[in-house]
């Protein structure tokens, strides 16, 4: 998507972030469905874009958005909360990522980063980003921020290997990897 299109759609970092927070909902959503349909590749793919999207996300929130949070709202206890929830998700994304397609822990592995992801979503959404909006924080500016970071971000993670020591990492591609080609 372009830069352009995606500023039309989020004009500030509360929106851009929730559209984030979507988009993963989706995939969680599609990951299910594959589940029920037995494409291992695909559901494999889908995992891993999940992880992706997951660790792009943190890291814009942990870089740009929850220092002004702390800064402009003052809530340390809500800022501290949230990363540490990332650090859990981020436990879990690591071991998806080093998964095959085919391990029978992957579905457990991935519901329990969607229950994961659902409460932190739920957390942020309902109090986080009212004080972030109630506050004196330039969200414009820091939508502008937050998408250029995530678009650097995007860039170089689309050309690391997505899972450690499997077919993708020695040079085997997933779907993901031969549609970026």
């Amino acid at each position: 998507m372009s830069t352009a299109s995606h500023t039309a759609r989020a004009k500030d970092a509360v929106a851009l972030l929730t559209a984030d927070h979507s988009k993963v909902k989706q995939l969680f959503t599609e990951y299910e469905k594959q589940q029920n349909i037995g494409d291992i590749s695909l559901k494999a793919d889908l995992a891993l874009h999940i992880c992706l999207e997951l660790t792009i996300h943190t890291t814009i929130e942990e870089e740009i958005f929850y220092p002004a949070v702390r800064r402009e709202t003052g809530d340390q206890h809500l800022v501290e909360e949230a990363i540490q929830e990332h650090a859990e998700a981020k436990e879990l994304i690591a071991r998806i990522q080093g998964m095959a397609g085919d391990d029978p822990d992957l579905d457990g592995t991935v519901a329990i980063l969607r229950r994961a992801i659902e409460h932190h979503v739920q957390e942020e959404e309902s109090q986080m980003f009212p004080k972030a909006r109630a506050s004196d924080a330039d969200l414009t500016a820091l939508c502008e921020q937050l998408q250029e970071r995530k678009e650097q971000l995007e860039h170089d993670m689309s050309a690391a290997p997505l899972r450690a020591g499997t077919r993708e990492a020695r040079g085997e591609r997933s779907a993901i990897g031969q549609a970026d080609s």
